[in-house]
């Protein structure tokens, strides 16, 4: 295979790839009924979810998420009023204000965790073991470049 050929093809599907998921993940959250949130308050409730554990404040939030303070303070402020997160502030430090998930949240991101699940094993099935293997592998390397370019773009001079 020509490398122009081979770069062009990983390119279409990688982005097609991320606007499909997207899409699906939209339809899905749409198709609940009584979810009204879009994808980026989606993840920013699942990030909620990952760090809880750690107490996490908007400062954490927005570090994780690697977006700006004021748009995570914004998003959170948003999620708030809708019902879905709370802001609790420390016993310890009164100054200090970590956010967490309401039973709402905690239901949503329960719905979410699932239909992750779901559409992986979806997935899974029209695979062998072997490739499930090199598919897996094949991510792993592809998640490695990402995360390591969205430390330092420099990195890979793009």
């Amino acid at each position: 295979m020509n490398p122009d050929d081979f770069g062009e093809q990983l390119n279409e599907l990688i982005v097609c790839t991320f606007h499909s998921i997207l899409r699906v993940e939209e339809r899905a959250l749409k198709e609940s009924g009584s979810v009204d949130l879009s994808m980026s308050e989606m993840h920013l409730i699942e990030a909620v979810s990952l760090l809880q554990h750690a107490k996490a404040t908007v400062s954490d939030l927005a570090a994780y998420l690697q977006v700006t303070l004021p748009s995570v303070t914004v998003a959170v402020n948003k999620l708030q009023a809708k019902g879905y997160l709370a802001k609790v502030r420390a016993t310890s430090d009164a100054r200090k204000v970590y956010v967490a998930l309401t039973d709402l949240g905690e239901a949503v991101n329960e719905y979410h965790t699932l239909f992750h699940r779901r559409m992986v094993n979806a997935i899974s099935r029209n695979f062998t073991p072997q490739e499930k293997g090199v598919l897996l592998q094949g991510v792993i390397k592809l998640n490695e470049f990402f995360s390591s370019l969205s430390e330092d773009a420099r990195a890979y001079e793009l």
